[in-house]
């Protein structure tokens, strides 16, 4: 029987969508489900909500629930990891203390003066995950969804390189769709490859029947001045590639745009936006506690059901991963998480080398890794001066702060997150 686990299985939005896809897969109905969260009422809602999920199916996994972390662990095949150390209380924090500043931010969950501290926040607990994988779990999987990815995926490949970790997201693909859709092509019928670093890779080849479909993009954007209007959209008129992160993550990652009152005006970009998405979680929450209908449909568009499916059944795929760079991509630093095509089988993963990116796109994805880097050094040394010297390294920060104002804001994080951070950086 195969043993899945979810950390932070309160995260009951993405626990559903990730069930429903699992015992969609009638080799995977069977399986030994065990969730796991520290707040005992998100815990109980996820349960409810794997019941549901598996009747709907006609599925018969067996499904525990606990509070006990380590429990939850022993023996697992597979560990889909979703926490998020603080919960909304702390987004709050990594929004409202910038804003004071006058720093914009808009998803801050990747880089950024968000993505730094989310990520401190974070890498102790992954440390106490790794640290029971070894003993309880030595040969599953971790599948990380939790952000700041590369950070995260980075900060385990230091602390734990026995580990087998894979850094999951659906940006590309969605991305993809997107893109498909604007110039009517089917999804179904194109093949593309992209690499770079999480939220911040490069469609390199999107093709149909052999054709390349970036001139027909060129076509739609010509013919809708409104598309110009989108940062991914102007992030691809001058740089060649397109983005494979929505508008609202990529702004933030460069120094262009949110410093600047014309550029959000004429970009239409959110500020703040990641506390309206948030607010709207908690509502779904919320509704999907009381009872609320959930939709049930087999979606196969999230990567980890898809890995699970794989390596059990030995059925082949080619997803993207997040993993450290290892020789497959030869202008980002080595060592760092980078974000690359993978091919999945029973004989395991195989991320694609995929040589030098174009020079001007590592160039724009370097500045990203110098923050992650920074960052978790941070942790591991325990250094305060290199969370205050990744956040002056940073794109938007650096762009829209002076040197003292960061340094400013960096100390008034540290305060506000108090004891969420390690005890070497408070």
């Amino acid at each position: 029987m195969t043993t899945i686990v979810f950390l932070g299985a309160g995260s009951v939005v993405f626990t559903r969508e990730l069930l429903t896809d699992i015992l969609g897969f009638p080799e995977l109905a069977g399986s030994r489900i065990v969730l796991h969260d520290i707040d005992p009422e998100r815990l109980a809602t996820a349960a409810a909500l794997a019941a549901r999920i598996a009747d709907a199916h006609g599925a018969r996994p067996s499904v525990t629930a606990t509070l006990d972390r380590r429990a939850a662990l022993d023996g697992a095949d597979f560990v889909v990891n979703a926490i998020q150390v603080g919960m909304y209380a702390a987004t709050r924090v990594d929004f409202d203390v910038p804003a004071r500043f006058g720093l914009r931010q808009t998803i801050g969950d990747t880089i950024g003066v968000g993505g730094i501290f989310r990520g401190l926040r974070t890498f102790s607990v992954l440390a106490g995950i790794a640290a029971d994988m070894a003993a309880l779990c030595p040969d599953a999987w971790l599948l990380n969804y939790t952000n700041p990815m590369a950070m995260n995926v980075t900060y385990l490949a230091r602390v734990a390189p026995m580990l087998k970790v894979l850094g999951l997201c659906h940006s590309v693909h969605w991305t993809v769709r997107g893109l498909c859709h604007l110039v009517g092509a089917p999804f179904e019928e194109v093949s593309y490859a992209s690499a770079g670093v999480n939220h911040q890779a490069w469609i390199l080849r999107w093709e149909r029947d052999g054709t390349d479909l970036y001139p027909a993009l060129d076509a739609a954007v010509a013919a809708a001045p409104e598309l110009r209007r989108r940062v991914r959209v102007d992030l691809y008129r001058r740089l060649g590639y397109y983005p494979t992160e929505t508008s609202e993550h990529s702004a933030e990652y460069v120094p262009w745009y949110l410093r600047h009152d014309g550029e959000v005006e004429r970009l239409r970009i959110p500020v703040g936006e990641y506390l309206r998405v948030s607010e709207a979680n908690l509502a779904e929450y919320a509704a999907l506690r009381d009872g609320a209908p959930i939709p049930l449909e087999k979606d196969t568009t999230e990567y980890a059901p898809q890995v699970i499916h794989s390596l059990v059944t030995g059925a082949p795929r080619r997803i993207v991963v997040n993993v450290a760079n290892d020789g497959l991509i030869d202008n980002l630093p080595a060592g760092f998480a980078v974000e690359v095509p993978a091919v999945v089988d029973g004989a395991g993963v195989r991320p694609e080398p995929m040589g030098a990116l174009p020079p001007q796109l590592a160039a724009v994805n370097r500045p990203y890794v110098s923050v992650g880097e920074l960052t978790v050094a941070a942790a591991l040394e325990g250094d305060p001066r290199l969370v205050r010297q990744a956040a002056m390294v940073d794109p938007n920060t650096g762009a829209s702060l002076t040197v003292d104002a960061i340094w400013e804001l960096c100390d008034a994080l540290t305060a506000a997150h108090g004891d969420l951070l390690p005890a070497g950086l408070r």
